[in-house]
């Protein structure tokens, strides 16, 4: 899929699925479940155990239904590995210059991590019109808005803290899309099961669904 397209996507679906599991078949039934809930857009994390490996196996499987990229990718050999496994996308929760320049060589969407207006004008410097709002739960949703004052040209997702409950107001608050984690998996740990992955992920679909007719 060419970066536009994927860029498209996540202007589209609005929410990303952060899988981040302690394994690798964990993180494979997650994948599975949110999908099956109607989550396409799926971020799997580099602390995940065979993250590599997953991303291979995601792309092949749900090629053309799903959108496959990378998350908390700290260097730029780690993008490159994560590209070649098949990575549509990569997410970092800093940003790092030579992973920006790596992606933007093999024209992969990259999302660097920022916390405040000086890391937002260099990543937007460095050609990132998306931004990572990380960790999002130092935040309000108001901030985005803060943000955009002086700077109405950069985009953000955040991340960290963002759930079903508070979805829909940092969408109104003006960010592109969000990243959903551990509030999709957790149930799932507790219970032993992946239903209420799927049924939280339907429920996160619903809400972005509603937001966008209004």
């Amino acid at each position: 899929m060419r970066s536009i397209q994927v860029i498209q996507r996540v202007i589209e679906e609005r929410v990303i699925a952060v899988i981040r599991e302690n394994a690798q078949e964990t993180a494979m039934a997650v994948i599975d479940a949110a999908i099956a809930g109607g989550m396409t857009l799926m971020e799997v994390t580099m602390t995940t155990p065979g993250a590599i490996e997953i991303i291979t196996w995601a792309r092949k499987k749900y090629d053309g239904r799903a959108v496959i990229g990378a998350g908390t990718v700290l260097d730029s050999t780690t993008a490159r590995q994560a590209i070649l496994a098949g990575a549509e996308f990569v997410v970092s929760p800093a940003l790092d210059v030579e992973t920006v320049r790596l992606c933007h060589l093999y024209q992969v969407p990259v999302v660097p991590g920022v916390a405040n207006i000086q890391g937002t004008i260099e990543a937007l410097q460095l050609g990132c019109g998306i931004v990572k709002l990380f960790p999002s739960n130092l935040f309000s949703p108001s901030a985005i808005k803060a943000f955009k004052g002086p700077l109405p040209q950069a985009e953000f997702i955040p991340t960290g803290g963002v759930n079903a409950e508070n979805l829909r107001e940092w969408l109104a608050a003006g960010a592109l899309a969000v990243g959903i984690g551990s509030d999709l998996s957790k149930q799932a740990k507790a219970e032993g099961n992946m239903e209420s992955v799927t049924a939280y992920a339907r429920r996160v679909v619903q809400i972005v669904n509603d937001y966008k007719a209004g």
